[in-house]
């Protein structure tokens, strides 16, 4: 048995199911969960303040989970490597363990935790994806590019079985750090969340899981698109942070053998491509994967029309005020928002992506800049002159309006598929709506696109 103390440096990985890093360390005699509030992603009021309310609730949740097991979670504030070194040194600990990042900041992370800790740091597998950046390589290649093949090597490689919470734990007292209603008043002091954000925590993920897999995966084939019916999983922020392990949700998927099993494993398949391209492509965060040799236009009051929901277009509206409301966006209303900007607006998906940063849970560098690549087409699309037409989107996937008149109370009263139109209402009729009109006409938007491009 390994002799020492261990800290359990956790970073992306805020549960007690399925935790490699958690689990290797509770194989030491005594164990210390410690999670470090960066002050390169928390310092200054930096961190949006969704996730920041979001991951107080991941922090109480998981400490308290660490005391039914005889621990607690030591919460330290600083530069990570250098907080994590102090604390070693100061309890003798004989290993650090971590899993292994992917976006740039957690690479470079990683490495000055090496720098700090040298032999005593042990990196796990990356915690954030079911199959981990690199495992599976195309040909000569150091990533794939393209969803299909990649999708059909994922599909082929073993899933290890997840490992359970550990039962009890041993963790020395007199640790020091944070109180945690400290850390959720530096964690809150930047700004209100989202009025209707969805609590953090791994409680309330596993039983969003449970609840979910049991009534809402047999449907989800036919029903992921539909934008009223909310049929999706809604476990994305649990998986971003962490509450909820991508292995142990693709293999409770698997083993459902559901209708919806395969088209939902496809979803957590792009989570992974979307990683494995980024720690093969660092700068794809910042810059075009594939340019296009976009001249993107600046216009700075629609683009405060499109973030606040203002653009005329209801079912563009709708989901950007879903955003702003929840810190959360049904996926298919992500597509059709990201193309409007960026191909009916012909703005730069930067733009969008940011603004999408500081309001969404499930943020990341891997799926939100690289989703809004593939939008735009400057990614990995196959077809990167596609442009999604709001109208046909709102005809396919909210056909009597009922998501639209949800988020866009101005229109509450228009009835059916009317609402997608309200300029085409009687003049008596507009005139009491509080609701502006189109910004931009469909048909010139994709006319200058078009031209932009060279098409």
């Amino acid at each position: 048995m390994p002799e020492g103390i261990a800290i359990a440096l956790l970073t992306c990985d805020l549960r007690m199911h399925d935790s490699p890093v958690l689990h290797a360390a509770a194989a030491h005699p005594g164990t210390l969960p410690v999670f470090v509030l960066d002050e390169a992603i928390h310092g200054g009021g930096l961190a949006p303040p969704n996730r920041s309310a979001f991951l107080a609730d991941c922090l109480d949740d998981l400490d308290a989970s660490l005391r039914a097991r005889g621990s607690r979670l030591v919460v330290l504030r600083g530069d990570t490597a250098t907080e994590t070194a102090r604390l070693a040194h100061r309890t003798g600990a004989a290993k650090v363990h971590v899993a292994a990042a992917v976006s740039g900041f957690g690479q470079r992370r990683e490495a000055a935790l090496r720098d700090a800790l040298g032999e005593r740091l042990t990196v796990h597998e990356a915690v954030a994806t079911t199959v981990a950046p690199g495992e599976v390589l195309p040909a000569g290649k150091d990533h794939y590019a393209v969803y299909g093949a990649y999708f059909r090597q994922w599909a082929l490689v073993p899933r290890r079985e997840p490992f359970p919470a550990p039962s009890r734990l041993n963790t020395p007292e007199q640790l020091g750090g944070l109180a945690l209603d400290e850390v959720r008043r530096q964690l809150t002091a930047h700004g209100a969340a989202a009025p209707e954000l969805a609590p953090g925590g791994e409680t309330h993920g596993r039983r969003r899981l449970w609840s979910w897999t049991d009534t809402g995966l047999d449907g989800y084939a036919e029903g992921q698109d539909d934008l009223a019916g909310d049929r999706t999983s809604r476990l994305s922020p649990y998986l971003h942070f962490g509450c909820v392990s991508a292995t142990e949700l693709a293999q409770i998927a698997t083993s459902a053998q559901s209708p919806g099993s395969e088209p939902f494993l496809r979803q957590l398949a792009w989570r992974d491509f979307h990683h494995q391209l980024l720690a093969a492509r660092p700068d794809a965060g910042v810059n075009d994967y594939r340019s296009r040799g976009d001249h993107w236009r600046h216009d700075e009051a629609e683009l405060e029309a499109w973030r606040q929901g203002r653009t005329g277009y209801p079912i563009v509206d709708a989901g950007m005020r879903q955003l702003l409301r929840e810190g959360w966006m049904h996926n298919r209303a992500r597509m059709f928002t990201a193309s409007f900007l960026t191909k009916t607006l012909y703005q730069d998906w930067r733009a969008g992506a940011a603004h999408f940063n500081q309001h969404l849970l499930d943020a990341d560098v891997a799926n939100n800049q690289l989703n809004w690549q593939w939008v735009a087409g400057t990614g990995t699309d196959t077809r990167p002159n596609r442009v999604l037409n709001p109208l046909r989107q709102a005809q396919r996937f909210d056909a009597d309006g009922s998501y639209v008149r949800r988020w866009v109370p101005e229109l509450a009263s228009v009835n059916g598929s009317a609402v997608h139109r309200p300029w085409q209402l009687p003049a008596a009729v507009r005139a009491k709506l509080d609701y502006p009109e189109p910004m931009v006409d469909l048909n010139d938007g994709l006319a200058r696109f078009r031209l932009a491009r060279g098409l």
